[in-house]
């Protein structure tokens, strides 16, 4: 089975400061690095470097070639990426502060110059079985979904950044929704009354989604599974972290390539965790992302 990750590719600048900066301040950031971002180049490197067959479709302006070149080099397949002379690619600005946290601001640039015509060519290339993964980072997602919906693709869903375009989705149709405690909360506008009640948080969505299977990451707590059939809790693992910046995204591809090599529900959590706590331990957001024999033997 092959997987279409069609998503952002973001040029990310990276600034590492004392602290985030606050309304009306003006900070001096101790150091800028610029690195090749985007949820979507992040999910892909995640699933190419964990083993798994994967296809990015995108858009980049002519500023962002050399992102080409670090997705293959990681074993992705980029002939889906449309580039385009009058649009610059996808940016991100980033703040990286002293405990390793980090806040984001986004550019949508030439992720938001997808078409339908770009979106029926790429899915000619695809059938049933195969997957698509999704975030939020990218326009013309109703119809993506509906398309692969059509053609049979199982589809799966970072829900981020959570925003009212997620509630234009035809969300019965997705067959995987990895997401976080505040996506959770978001996407199903409602909060457990204590906030440590994350099974409750799982249970309401399963609750919303009975035919889709949840991963709920919980930081350091780990993160929950749940699909109907079984729910159970993976552990994180302690690391001292340098930039969380990719984590989630090398979670979610470790996860889905460990279930397309035929591990277990269990066996392809605790990979995923392992994954991410790697990522974290190191700067940016696609250069973090370990490879599966690093993974195999943390």
């Amino acid at each position: 089975m092959k997987v279409l990750s069609f998503g952002s590719l973001n040029i990310d600048y990276t600034y590492r400061v004392d602290h985030f900066v606050q309304k009306g301040e003006t900070l001096s950031s101790e150091s800028l690095q610029v690195f090749s971002g985007g949820k979507g180049l992040n999910q892909s490197i995640a699933l190419a470097k964990a083993g798994a067959e994967v296809y990015h479709a995108g858009v980049i302006g002519e500023d962002g070639k050399f992102l080409l070149e670090i997705m293959e080099e990681a074993g992705v397949d980029t002939s889906c990426v449309k580039i385009l002379h009058d649009v610059r690619t996808g940016n991100a600005i980033i703040q990286n502060d002293k405990e390793g946290d980090n806040c984001i601001l986004l550019y949508g640039g030439a992720n938001q110059a997808i078409t339908k015509a770009q979106i029926d060519a790429v899915l000619e290339r695809f059938g049933e079985g195969d997957h698509l993964v999704l975030q939020n980072e990218i326009n013309e997602l109703p119809y993506l979904v509906n398309k692969a919906h059509e053609k049979g693709l199982k589809i799966v869903l970072n829900p981020s950044p959570m925003n009212e375009k997620i509630f234009a989705l035809p969300l019965q149709f997705v067959d995987y929704f990895l997401l976080n405690e505040v996506e959770a909360e978001q996407l199903l506008q409602w909060k457990p009354d204590s906030e440590d009640d994350v099974d409750v948080l799982a249970a309401a969505l399963e609750a919303k989604f009975p035919n889709a299977t949840i991963v709920l990451t919980i930081g350091s707590a780990g993160s929950i599974f749940t699909n109907g059939d079984k729910q159970f809790r993976q552990p994180s693992f302690r690391v001292k972290a340098v930039d969380t910046t990719a984590a989630g995204d090398t979670f979610s591809g470790f996860f889905i390539a460990g279930l397309l090599s035929g591990l277990s529900e269990e066996a392809s959590m605790e990979r995923a965790s392992k994954a991410a706590a790697i990522a974290v331990t190191r700067p940016g957001a696609a250069p973090s992302i370990p490879t599966k024999d690093e993974v195999d033997s943390f």
